[in-house]
């Protein structure tokens, strides 16, 4: 097994959870590209950094460059599975693509630091990019999705985190980094809170007040969990690391959902059970109250690819 050193990774890709975040997605401007790779090494310096300055916050954050951008900055040199999203659509389920060049990603247990650092990386990037998103995340209630529901119970703990995060000596080239794939949805709330708790808990395959998961026989084959928790051929659980949040003011409100994993193989294989279901017809019955308004695929390169960029 190779033994040198992983690089150092972006702290924010396997980062604990927060009770703030700020969503910035950029499109760069035209013949910009050179001195983009000298400004996205220094957002992802200085983001590190802060997570030393900002350590009684827990601040962190990490920069992820588009699939469709990526051979704009680094020509020659792609990580072998980026591709763009991977957009779906059956019956009134809708997975769309919307695709942009930069996602910066921040969080932290403070507000006002993540407005201050969110207008530095702004600043860092002006005249090379457009500001085309921002969306402002929180943590709701102990760890809930909007939808009521503890979110992220499967989430990887420990070095596990970064065991499925993190790319490894399967590319070594891009080891410490990570593919990345955002959506926003926006729920249904009116909807969904008109169902009794037990169909809720029905669509989720868990209970809404304590979070204990349904046994496997009582799982409807139409519940969210049951449509996510995949295995591979060798019987492997195909495992992401979900950073999402909710986020939304009372007129819209839904999750930013961002998976982290170190192949693009597992979101794509979820997501496609969620849409189109297993072949007999049982799709995710929760997307029948929330739609993912975008699709974002995005490659966040170690600290140290970013860094060597600059040599």
């Amino acid at each position: 097994m190779d033994k040198q050193a992983m690089p150092r990774e972006q702290l924010g890709v396997c980062a604990e959870g927060n009770l703030h975040s700020v969503y910035l997605m950029f499109n760069a401007a035209d013949g910009v590209e050179a001195s983009l790779r000298a400004s996205l090494a220094s957002v992802a310096q200085y983001l590190y950094d802060l997570t030393d300055q900002y350590a009684d916050s827990a601040f962190n954050g990490f920069v992820a460059v588009g699939a469709n951008y990526w051979d704009n900055l680094f020509a020659g040199s792609r990580p072998s599975l980026l591709k763009p999203f991977p957009a779906m659509h059956n019956d009134n389920r809708d997975a769309p693509a919307i695709e942009y060049d930069l996602f910066v990603h921040l969080r932290c247990d403070r507000l006002d630091i993540l407005h201050l650092v969110a207008n530095e990386v702004d600043q860092m990037l002006e005249e090379q990019v457009e500001l085309i998103e921002e969306v402002r995340g929180f943590r709701f209630m102990d760890n809930r999705d909007l939808t009521g529901f503890v979110d992220g119970t499967e989430n990887p703990r420990g070095r596990k985190r970064q065991e499925v995060a993190l790319v490894g000596d399967e590319e070594p080239s891009f080891r410490g980094g990570s593919y990345v794939h955002v959506q926003k949805y926006a729920h249904n709330l009116s909807k969904w809170h008109r169902l009794p708790v037990k169909k809720q808990e029905d669509i989720i395959g868990r209970t809404k007040v304590d979070n204990i998961e349904y046994a496997s026989i009582d799982k409807p084959l139409t519940s969210h969990i049951k449509r996510v928790n995949l295995k591979d051929e060798q019987g492997r659980s195909m495992e992401i690391l979900r950073q999402s949040m909710p986020y939304g003011s009372v007129k819209e409100q839904g999750l930013m959902f961002i998976s982290v994993c170190r192949t693009p193989l597992h979101f794509e294989n979820m997501l496609a059970s969620m849409v189109h279901g297993d072949g007999e017809g049982n799709h995710d019955h929760l997307m029948h109250f929330t739609q993912a308004l975008t699709g974002s695929s995005f490659f966040a390169p170690s600290l140290d690819f970013l860094i060597q960029e600059l040599d």
